[in-house]
Order: structure tokens, then sequence, then C-alpha cells
């Protein structure tokens, strides 16, 4: 009678079942989850439990004899070094707060194309830390001082105020040049008439003089004829 010893054949003899288990395991270890049959999820459900449990008990204990054993019976189960390693470095650090149930199961609505098997996904129930990639910063502006700041506000300033009093500065030129050509204008009216009046008194003068002379002469003939 074989009452509650329920064993998950899958089929084959178990040689093959062994070797099967291991390597899904291995597969589930190194990547976190993986897709099969919804009969083998069930069947390495409790084999990967049962090296979790190994992983934790190596982890807890401070000698490194019994370290060594737990590492070697996970070792001979799962026939990779490697998967070991990782299971006992790294994946055991999630599942330290845990005491069971470290895999779930989904069943999946589709069947497999062929043979109509069920499938199902099988995962850890903690997810590892995802290492964050270092992506390249792209060159930030560095945050400027606010002494740096308000000085440039002030030379913003000073530069306006510069730009205002040079768009200024044409215009009262022009104005002042059209002031001084209009007082030069005035005087030159203003100078005008007394050069006139001056080059008048110079006429008569001349006319003065010319007459003086005349009559001059004419006095100096008159003597001369009376005298003859």
């Amino acid at each position: 009678m074989r009452h509650r010893k329920h064993n998950h054949q899958l089929g084959v003899k178990s040689a093959h079942r062994v070797s099967l288990v291991a390597n899904l395991s291995c597969s589930l270890i190194e990547h976190g989850r993986i897709k099969t049959t919804l009969a083998k999820a069930r069947a390495l459900r409790p084999a990967v439990e049962k090296l979790i449990t190994l992983a934790k008990k190596a982890h807890g204990s401070e000698d490194s004899a019994r370290k060594m054993h737990f590492r070697r019976l996970a070792i001979a189960r799962l026939r990779n070094k490697k998967a070991v390693a990782k299971l006992f470095d790294e994946l055991v650090n999630q599942f330290v707060a845990r005491k069971g149930g470290y895999t779930r199961i989904y069943k999946l609505a589709l069947p497999r194309l062929g043979d109509a098997a069920d499938m199902a996904l099988i995962e850890f129930v903690e997810e590892a830390p995802k290492k964050k990639s270092k992506k390249k910063k792209a060159p930030s502006k560095t945050k400027e001082p606010q002494e740096s700041i308000i000085e440039k506000d002030t030379s913003e300033k000073e530069a306006k105020t510069v730009d205002d009093t040079t768009e200024n500065t044409p215009v009262e030129t022009s104005e002042t040049a059209s002031n001084i050509e209009e007082a030069g204008k005035s005087k030159k009216k203003a100078k005008s008439p007394t050069k006139k009046a001056g080059n008048k008194s110079e006429e008569a003068s001349t006319s003065a003089k010319d007459s003086s002379g005349k009559e001059s002469k004419d006095d100096t003939a008159d003597d001369s004829s009376a005298e003859k």
C-alpha cells in the first residue's frame, strides 16, 4: 500500500526525473522565473524549497564545517557549482525573514501546442534586488552661487542703462547741433547790419576825403592863378 507516499513520477524513470528536477532548479535559480508544464512546476517546487532551506541553515550557522556540509549537499542535488554559489551567497538573503513558501506557481490559460499540456510559470516570491545600471549623465548645468547671480543681474542692468544713454545721445547731439546752427545764423544776421553801417561810414569818409582833396586842389589852382 502506498498511502501518503505521493511522488511526481512525470512518466519517466527515476534517474531521468532527478536530472530533470536538477536542471529546472538551476534554471530557476539563474533566471528567477521559468515557464514549464504544470506537472513539472509542481514537482520542482518542493525540491527548490528544500535547497533554499539548506542555504538558510548554512547562512545562520557560524561553523564553517557545517556551512561546507550544507553546500556539498546542495551540490549533490543540483550538480552545478555556479548555481549553488549564487543560491548560498546572493539569493539566501531574500529568504532569511521568511519561514516557508519561497516559490509561487501561476497556471497559464493557453495550453502547449502539440500535446495540449497545461503550462505554468514558477518564480521566487521575493524578487532579487536589481543592480542599477550606471547611465552616463548628461553634463548638467552647475548651480551658480547667489553672489554670482546678483553680480550678473547688476551687470545686465548697467548694460541696459548704457544702451539707453547711447540711444538717447544721438538725438541730443542733433538737437544741440541744430540749436548751435540757429544761434550762429542769428549772430550772423545781427552782425550784418553793423557791417553795412561800417561800410556806409567808410564810403562817406572816402567821399569826404575825395571832396576835400578836390577843394584843396581847386584852392591851390585859384591861388596860383591869382599870383600870376
